[in-house]
């Protein structure tokens, strides 16, 4: 008894001493200011509330159809084999970079050194997180085009930079639906973002989430005034093979004066339907692509070796037959392409405004006209972000908000419109059929 009087005793004191230390602990262990205010995050919000397997999902990035057989069977001979299942070279599996420097030596018509001009990363994201920690620094002015995929702004944060917003503007059309072509930049109010603190633009074509497919015309204003500024281009080009017809991708450090100054990033996940392999990459001169592979040998050093074997090997065969119209890089774009008109059809049926993509696998639209009563949604949130929260909870469909791909000064812009995927396969899309053309009838 006595000694477990003299226990409880020992604990109290422990305790209070505890609760005296505590808040001088709290202090010491709080976040670190380079991610302050940068919590929230749409993916993981919006993943958690349509985990629900009744819901139809048509709002993450997710493809649910099947990537190509072949790619699946270099994978699986990939992991056979013992050497493949060990560290490979940190900037890039040698024959992958050699696979990658030959694909873009086709598509930019110059020559691309393996081993110097190329950088292997963890996805999309690791090249863009590369990018921005090895060359954005306190202060440095970052321009980003609006709606943007949400992580630019973050990254940019995180590096000390600060970045400047400039939206894409609607032109009005008369009409049931329209083209992403009729959202655009205005040269004037572009040229007036640049200044002598401006290190760099972020540039996405073929466009998350509006499907835009930036034309040469475009891409040259973008093009003259980084050269005028002496500003870096980050061209953030995943969708690259997915552009439908009577539009091209132009890469943009093609154009004359941009090769020195662009940073280009691809994605496999993107390319073959694999978005769970993560592998990326960045592409450039040598002098900028040094800086980015300081950031991953100092972080991630290494991506996984059987998968990029297996890249490698896919890459390969897609090599050999890219003027034939049955090479990947280019059946995939005419699979969706069929996707996407069922997907804007859908919507027009309901008396809905898609905006049709002339690339990537999203399609925004305005979901105004269907008068939802989101009254008792939470006060404090955008029109988009409680309209599709009302969504997965009454009608089990899924999607994402568009003001997540928006600045604080535009998200009133674009709060009405929400963003669908369709690179889905036939069955999820009927699914979604049913419930569209069930709209107005009331929910059990």
């Amino acid at each position: 008894m006595f000694f477990a009087q003299q226990s409880l005793c020992c604990l109290g004191i422990r305790t209070q001493l505890l609760k005296t230390i505590y808040p001088t602990m709290a202090l010491k262990h709080k976040n670190a200011k380079r991610i302050e205010g940068l919590d929230v995050n749409v993916w993981v919000e919006f993943t958690k509330v349509a985990a629900d397997p009744s819901i139809v999902n048509l709002g993450q990035g997710l493809p649910d159809i099947s990537p190509p057989s072949y790619v699946k069977e270099e994978l699986a001979k990939a992991a056979t084999v013992d050497r493949l299942n060990q560290y490979t070279r940190g900037f890039g599996h040698p024959l992958l970079v050699k696979a990658l420097s030959q694909v873009y030596e086709k598509v930019c018509g110059r020559k691309i050194d393996p081993y110097t001009d190329i950088l292997v990363t963890v996805g999309g994201y690791g090249s863009l997180f590369s990018a921005i920690q090895g060359l954005i620094e306190e202060g440095d002015e970052v321009i980003i085009i609006e709606p943007f995929f949400d992580c630019y702004e973050p990254m940019v944060k995180m590096a000390g930079g600060k970045p400047v917003f400039i939206p894409l503007r609607y032109k009005t059309v008369v009409g049931n639906s329209t083209s992403s072509a009729d959202w655009v930049l205005d040269p004037i109010e572009l040229a007036s973002k640049f200044n002598s603190r401006t290190k760099a633009i972020i540039l996405n074509t073929p466009h998350n989430p509006i499907g835009k497919v930036f034309t040469k015309e475009e891409l040259q204003v973008i093009a003259d005034l980084c050269i005028k500024h002496d500003t870096l281009c980050l061209s953030d080009e995943v969708y690259e093979w997915l552009v439908y017809k009577g539009n091209k991708h132009i890469k943009i450090a093609t154009l004359p004066g941009m090769w020195e100054r662009t940073i280009t990033i691809g994605s496999a996940g993107k390319t073959y339907s694999v978005t769970g392999w993560k592998l990326g990459w960045s592409i450039g001169p040598q002098h900028l692509i040094k800086h980015l592979q300081v950031v991953q040998q100092n972080t991630l050093y290494t991506c996984p070796t059987p998968l990029q074997e297996a890249l490698a090997q896919a890459l390969w065969i897609d090599f050999k037959r890219m003027d034939d119209p049955d090479c990947y890089f280019y059946s995939l774009s005419q699979e969706l392409e069929g996707k996407r008109n069922r997907m804007a059809q859908l919507l027009q049926e309901v008396g809905l405004k898609p905006v049709i993509p002339d690339g990537g696998y999203f399609m925004i639209v305005d979901v105004s006209a269907l008068n939802v009563d989101l009254s008792d949604m939470e006060a404090n949130q955008h029109y988009d972000y409680k309209f599709v929260k009302w969504m997965i909870k009454s009608k089990k469909l899924s999607a994402i908000p568009l003001t997540a791909f928006c600045g604080p000064e535009t998200k009133k812009q674009f709060e009405k419109y929400i963003r669908f995927c369709f690179i889905k396969q036939d069955s999820t899309l009927a699914a979604a059929e049913v419930i569209l053309k069930n709209w107005n009838k009331p929910t059990s």
